[in-house]
């Protein structure tokens, strides 16, 4: 029996790196499946750590909601360990290069892909904003979004550096986020989980803000 279908969460710790600057950061790692088969929702800082909690389930991919480096840095460890795929959307391309200049993700995301494990769907979602290429994933079965920098407990992902814009996270939120059902948990790349319900008012001031 491959068990019960479930979200399982590790906390991984390094450094944030971009325009000239380094920070030290924790990151949020999520797998989803069962017994049998995980998928991995961006591979931080730690491969050892990662590979520890996937144990000897085979590992679908290796899912990045967007290429800063603090959610890829320990993705070629995890694949190149695991065989499993290394997904990403195409328009974070640049950020990739900056940490992995010699190697390709394996497989290119786009908006409506559904990504399966464990007899589960993960629709992504294109959350552009955050970075250009970001996405979150949503699993309808479990009431589950895995949203990357996009959303966070308290208000929309950081667009101060380069590659990102804050007109255009609003209108990703808005737009994709928000249609949500309320109840849905949200599982963010860094601190705290949330839900749409939560969020949804104080989003519905930063959406009028950026109007």
């Amino acid at each position: 029996m491959a068990g019960e279908l479930r979200i399982e969460h590790l906390v991984t710790r390094g450094t944030f790196s971009l325009d000239g600057g380094t920070w030290d950061v924790e990151n949020n790692v999520w797998l989803v499946g069962d017994d049998d088969e995980v998928l991995l929702v961006d591979a931080a800082h730690d491969a050892d750590a990662i590979l520890a909690a996937v144990g000897d389930r085979r590992l679908a991919a290796v899912v990045c909601t967007h290429a800063h480096n603090d959610h890829v840095n320990a993705a070629d460890g995890v694949a190149d360990r695991t065989g499993a795929p290394i997904v990403l959307h195409p328009d974070d391309q640049v950020l990739w290069k900056m940490v992995h200049p010699y190697r390709r993700p394996d497989h290119a995301l786009a908006e409506g892909d559904l990504i399966e494990a464990a007899g589960t769907g993960l629709r992504v979602l294109h959350t552009p904003g955050h970075a250009p290429g970001a996405v979150c994933l949503y699993a309808p079965d479990l009431g589950a979004l895995f949203s990357g920098d996009t959303l966070f407990a308290g208000g929309p992902g950081a667009t101060g550096r380069s590659f990102s814009d804050f007109d255009t996270i609003i209108a990703s939120i808005g737009g994709r986020l928000l249609t949500l059902p309320g109840d849905t948990v949200v599982h963010t790349g860094h601190g705290e989980t949330t839900s749409i319900a939560a969020e949804a008012p104080h989003l519905q001031e930063w959406i009028a803000r950026g109007s």
